[in-house]
């Protein structure tokens, strides 16, 4: 250590004093424990610290390891220089952007999507015609077989004929957003989102889908990933290679109003781990492989069996590949890629068309609704008709897609044992793909999810609760898992949104489940992936997007935070304030009317959601009963039937959200979550949204989003951010928000609620897969690159270029 510089204690106890509002503070007093410090008050001295120039840089992993004036003074006065940050730093701010050719663009992609639809309308219309004119179960089915191969077949070529037409072959170059070319790029891109291929992702037809779009992809290949690298011509991934799902290898960046496509190399061998991101220009080696929740910046190279974690990923000594391989041969592949598609066309398809056709030919009562010459659109009975069959497809699906989640994969779980290993694509890995799939079901999750009633639905789909300490928001909406029977989570612990419980290990070929466990009396924060084997223990604070760590001695009673994670405090003073309404009769009193007020909003939301399918309905039966009497053109009827059905949902979910918040804007609130407000506030993440991802990249997003209450400038690029507190997010002109990105104007730690403003200046860009929390100001131009998570109350300075998890601005001397 070299000698500590006096001055700068003196400058650093001056800063903290002005923001903890104490006129002495001793160079040797703890931050937390005795100045009554928190995160948010110690990001607030961060940007005032960045403030003097004779200052070095101070990030929050600084303040949580050295929490004195004292010892962060020393850190700062003997630590080296560091690299250049690798975020971009030499991008220049944007342009202001034309708004005619933004206009312009938003014209041609809505032709685009109106052309699609046409198109689907015609060929729905002219299947229904060919099928319901025969009898007969044989004949339906064998009808129904053909046009369903024929549909699936034209959905899967038309992204890879577009692409060639379209595009040709990709290659390394950049160009503005709104251009034309942008729109062959967002023509590209939005078809291979549409097509049904995705399905098969896990599958070999995945991998060879992916070749016929020009990825350079060896044999052996595995990818769990549902996200569809778009520039696939730059993706080149070696033989034997794991992707594990919600990784993100998209080929492209957007940042500061272009588009600059780039390689992916992923050499043999090579693991990639859950809620990853590779951006352009990385590279990784044979046997080299990324732990989850990490990042590659661009031009990051992983050496050839070296093994990197952490967002930016650094080098470690922990083996992410867990499991011995075992025989998977060529035959296996094949045969297991063949077995799906014959299931997927000979069963699933000929079911949905042609069995859907026949139950409802049944119902005699359904005649007006059917018969596509009776033209009845103007008849009482027809809007009886369709009243009574949304009432009874809505609550066929209720009961029976709540006895299919709960009952079908416990039947099929003793199939698979804990612990053993499997080789890949046999019928042990379809029983476990099967599992996963019906247990991820997200409606009845999105349903109970932040109440008391998401742990008995969790208990009934397998997971193991214990003795369950009842909050009233023991989850989330937002729980995803390999298999919920091996899946335990401690009394007392409470998780938000986006916790994936990663219980399966995957190798080139193999596979093999085991027990994940979270202790009791943890808090997890939004988009954890919690591995098998992971080492955190009772009473621990996992903050948002933390990597769990696999390694290292059981972390007990503290706090982690980041990637790669470092201890924190497990929880401040301002954290405990509402304790006492967390103990006691108090707390059974204001429990029980949490319950009763969140078994309100479900049935609130039952109803809203059941009102939407209802009013989709009454389009798509009308489109029919015009087609009949039309011909071609009401084969385009049901076409622009389609388009009216996303335009009403928009409408109507927008219109909902406005109601439930009564037309006002949110307020920045500090409460317990046993508050009426946090309550009411609840309601408002009920809102469905999925619908939102439809007009990713397209000028109708931002229309959306100001209807909603987001304050947004000019000629914003979204090409996939979530808002979740839309009135308290301010968005300047010409920013662009890259795919996977989300600003978050909440928290909550145990059984406190938090909200703040989040403003983000013109210019600024969000790298692909970043999180900004509450309380954030980003400076105009300010860039925050790919995965960082940029915490609560930080500062970004104008054209400030920060990375990482949590995200830091470079160091200057």
């Amino acid at each position: 250590m070299g000698k500590i510089d006096t001055g700068t204690e003196n400058v650093l106890a001056e800063v903290l004093s002005g923001v903890v509002s104490k006129e002495h503070i001793p160079v040797d007093s703890h931050f937390f424990d005795d100045l009554g410090a928190n995160s948010l008050t110690m990001a607030h001295f961060c940007a005032r610290v960045r403030k003097h120039p004779d200052l070095p840089s101070v990030s929050m992993k600084d303040v949580y390891g050295h929490p004195t004036i004292r010892s962060l003074a020393a850190a700062l006065d003997t630590a080296p220089a560091p690299p250049p940050a690798p975020a971009g730093t030499g991008t220049p701010a944007p342009l202001p952007g034309s708004t005619p050719r933004y206009l312009l663009c938003g014209a041609l992609q809505f032709l685009v999507f109106a052309a699609y639809c046409l198109l689907a309308g015609l060929v729905m219309g002219r299947g229904y015609e060919w099928i319901s004119a025969v009898d007969g179960v044989v004949d339906v089915y064998l009808r129904s077989l053909v046009f369903g191969a024929a549909v699936f077949a034209g959905a899967c070529i038309v992204p890879v004929v577009a692409k060639w037409l379209l595009v040709g072959r990709w290659k390394e170059t950049e160009f503005p957003v709104w251009s034309l070319a942008y729109v062959r790029f967002w023509t590209v891109k939005a078809l291979l989102h549409a097509n049904p291929m995705i399905l098969f992702a896990g599958s070999p037809l995945y991998v060879l889908y992916l070749r016929a779009l020009g990825a350079r992809i060896g044999k052996g290949v595995t990818i769990l990933s549902h996200s569809v690298p778009v520039c696939t011509d730059l993706l080149t991934v070696g033989a034997g290679t794991v992707i594990r799902k919600d990784s993100f290898l998209l080929c492209y960046q957007a940042q500061a109003g272009r588009i600059r496509t780039g390689r992916v190399t992923l050499g043999s061998e090579v693991y990639v781990g859950e809620k990853t991101v590779l951006d352009i220009g990385t590279t990784m080696g044979d046997g080299a492989q990324l732990g989850h929740s990490s990042a590659l910046y661009g031009g990051a190279t992983v050496p050839a069996g070296e093994r990197w974690h952490g967002s930016p990923a650094e080098r470690t000594d922990v083996d992410y590949v867990r499991i011995p391989p075992a025989h998977c041969s060529t035959l296996r592949r094949a045969a297991y890629g063949l077995a799906g598609l014959l299931q997927m066309l000979v069963i699933y398809v000929p079911l949905a068309v042609g069995g859907t056709y026949l139950l409802l030919t049944l119902v005699p009562a359904l005649d007006k609704l059917l018969d596509p010459t009776a033209e009845d659109l103007g008849s009482a009975a027809f809007y009886a008709e369709a009243l009574g069959f949304s009432l009874a497809a809505y609550a066929g699906f209720l009961v029976l897609g709540l006895a299919a989640v709960s009952l079908l994969p416990r039947a099929l779980s003793p199939l698979l044992r804990p612990d053993r290993v499997y080789p890949l694509y046999g019928f042990r890995y379809s029983v476990q793909r099967a599992i996963a799939r019906m247990t991820n079901i997200k409606f009845f999750k999105w349903l109970c999810g932040d109440s008391s009633y998401i742990v008995p639905y969790l208990r009934a789909i397998g997971y193991d609760l214990s003795t369950v300490e009842q909050t009233g928001s023991n989850f989330g909406t937002e729980v995803q898992h390999e298999t919920p029977y091996l899946a335990t989570v401690g009394s007392g612990t409470m998780v938000a949104d986006g916790l994936s419980i990663v219980n399966a290990d995957f190798s080139g070929t193999s596979f093999r489940i085991s027990r994940a466990t979270i202790g009791p009396h943890n808090f997890l924060g939004n988009n954890i992936a919690y591995p098998s084997g992971g080492r955190t223990g009772d009473n621990c604070l996992l903050a948002t997007k933390v990597m769990v760590p696999l390694d290292g001695e059981l972390r007990e009673g503290v706090g982690l935070l980041g990637s790669p994670p470092f201890e924190i405090p497990r929880t401040v003073e301002r954290d405990t304030r509402f304790d006492d309404l967390r103990e006691g009769a108090e707390l059974q009193r204001r429990l029980a009317r949490k319950n009763r007020f969140n078994l309100r909003s479900m049935g609130l939301f039952l109803f809203v959601r059941w009102l939407d399918w209802f009013m989709l309905s009454m389009i798509g039966f009308a489109a029919f009963d015009l087609y009949g009497a039309h011909g071609t053109v009401g084969g385009l009827l049901i076409g622009a039937s389609l388009i009216l059905g996303l335009a009403f949902s928009t409408g109507y979910y927008v219109l909902v959200e406005r109601l439930i918040g009564r037309f006002r804007p949110l307020e920045p609130k500090l409460c317990s979550i046993y508050d009426p407000y946090f309550w009411w506030h609840e309601r408002l993440w009920k809102v469905p949204d999925n619908h939102l991802v439809v007009f990713n990249g397209t000028p109708f997003k931002n229309l959306v989003w100001r209807l909603l209450g987001v304050r947004l400038g000019r000629r914003v690029f979204d090409d996939g951010c979530y808002i979740t507190e839309r009135t308290l997010a301010s968005i300047g002109d010409d920013c662009t928000l890259a795919a996977h990105t989300k600003v978050q104007a909440h928290s909550q730690e145990d059984g406190t609620f938090k909200s703040e403003h989040i403003t983000i200046g013109a210019g600024c860009t969000l790298g692909t897969g970043a999180l900004v929390h509450y309380g954030v100001s980003m400076g105009d131009g300010a860039v925050l690159a790919p995965d960082s998570f940029l915490m609560k109350g930080e500062e970004m300075p104008p054209g400030a270029h920060w990375g990482g998890n949590p995200a830091v601005a470079p160091r200057h001397a």
